[in-house]
This record gives structure tokens, sequence and C-alpha cells, in this order.
């Protein structure tokens, strides 16, 4: 026979996993390894997650600047440490590249991240990706221009409108 205590963290043991399985992503358990790596190789295609290589870089100088500021003697040991620190959680990195194959795998097919790669790893891809900031600010430029042009026009359009809606002020003298 159960003693109650037992009954009770088995219970609680199968309740906890349950509750891990129900909050784990749906797209984690429907994307198949190949799934999965076509999504990588889509993200690096894309170099998607170029834009996070330097968090670990600038966590670790804030927070040497953040130990040095109450041990300014030790700047150089302080230093050398934070850096091996951040050495050993380099190899972390991979899971950030892991989980945003994962988000792409969700929003994508399997094909469609072929495709995707293929197509920047290609010279009109990899050219799209180096020109497309310039594209998109001088893009964001012409809109502006465009906007202000619109903007005065129906400004000046709409004066003239109105103008034509009210009837003229009469002239009042006063004798």
């Amino acid at each position: 026979m159960k003693l109650p205590s037992e009954t009770l963290r088995r219970g609680l043991c199968v309740s906890v996993a349950l509750l891990g399985l129900s909050v784990a992503p749906a797209f984690a358990q429907d994307a198949s390894p190949s799934h999965i790596a076509a999504a990588r190789q889509a993200v690096d295609a894309l170099d998607t997650t170029e834009q996070f290589d330097q968090i670990l870089l600038n966590a670790a100088t804030q927070i040497k600047a953040e130990l040095i500021v109450n041990n300014p003697n030790l700047q150089s040991e302080i230093s050398n440490m934070v850096d091996d620190e951040a050495l050993k959680l380099a190899p972390r990195r991979g899971d950030l590249e892991n989980e945003i194959a994962r988000i792409y795998a969700k929003l994508f097919t399997e094909q469609e991240l072929r495709e995707i790669a293929e197509f920047y790893q290609g010279e009109a891809g990899k050219k799209l990706l180096a020109q497309g900031p310039t594209a998109s600010r001088e893009m964001m430029s012409a809109a502006d221009v465009w906007a202000s042009g619109i903007v005065r026009d129906l400004r000046n359009a709409s004066i003239n409108g109105a103008a034509k809606l009210a009837p003229p002020a009469q002239a009042t003298s006063t004798q």
C-alpha cells in the first residue's frame, strides 16, 4: 500500500511533467529534422542572426565597467576574468541559432525554406542582402519627398476648394 505522501509526490511529478509538455511549443514537435535543417540553411543564408553577434561582447564590456568602478585597482584581473567567463558562454550562441531555426520552421514549409536558402546563397540574393539597407534608406527618402508633395498639393487644392465653397465676405461699411 502506498503512503499518502508517496502518492502525493507521484501525482505532483506527473502534474509537473504534463505541465512541461503543455507549455512546449507545438511547432517544435511538428518540425522534422530535415525541416529544421532547411530552416538553419535559410537562416544562415539570410544572415538573420548576425545582428545578435554583439550581445555577448556588449554584455562583457558593460559588466567589466560595472565591476571596475568598484575595484579600479583590479582592472586587468577583472577584464581577464570577464573575458574568460564570456568565452565559456560563447557556445550558447548555438542555442539562439536553433531557436531561430525553429521559428522559421514554424512559419515556412521545408520546401519554401530550401527555396529561400537557394535564392539568398545565389548572386542576386547576396546582392539583395548587401544592397537592401541602402535601397530601404533611399526608398524611405523618396517616400518622404513624395508624401511632402502630396500633402502640399492636397492642402493647396483644399484651400482653393474651400474658398469656392464659402461665399465671398460682404463688405460692410460703417457710416
